[in-house]
């Protein structure tokens, strides 16, 4: 299993992850670390437990209502997959109409030109 070695707040962390995830760790340091640093700015020296809980705190925030809208978004897919589903069942049924209504307007046509002594009923 590889390991890196990441900083966060000015700490050095070695860190195991997955093969080929070691780009995103680094990253996921990066941005903790950034937030961390712009907490910092921010507030001033407050501890750097308290800031690292308070970036963690941002960042579980920022999950939280992308899966909400992730929620929001799935829903918004179920729901249009069963309305297209639905077009296409009527869609279906509209077709289904149409070719019966030919099948009748040709069976019709069919006797009308053989009433009239047409090359049908020559055949």
């Amino acid at each position: 299993m590889p390991q890196i070695n990441v900083t966060i707040d000015g700490r050095l962390y070695r860190m195991a992850c997955g093969a080929g995830e070691e780009a995103h760790l680094t990253g996921l340091a990066e941005t903790l670390d950034g937030r961390i640093g712009e907490m910092r700015k921010s507030f001033g020296e407050i501890g750097d437990m308290r800031l690292q809980v308070m970036a963690a705190l941002t960042i579980a925030d920022e999950l939280a209502e992308l899966r909400g809208r992730l929620a929001g978004l799935e829903a918004n897919v179920t729901e249009l997959r069963a309305a297209a589903e639905a077009a296409e069942r009527a869609r279906a049924d509209d077709a289904g109409r149409a070719a019966a209504g030919i099948g009748r307007a040709a069976e019709r046509i069919g006797k009308l030109a053989e009433a009239l002594g047409g090359p049908a009923s020559r055949g």
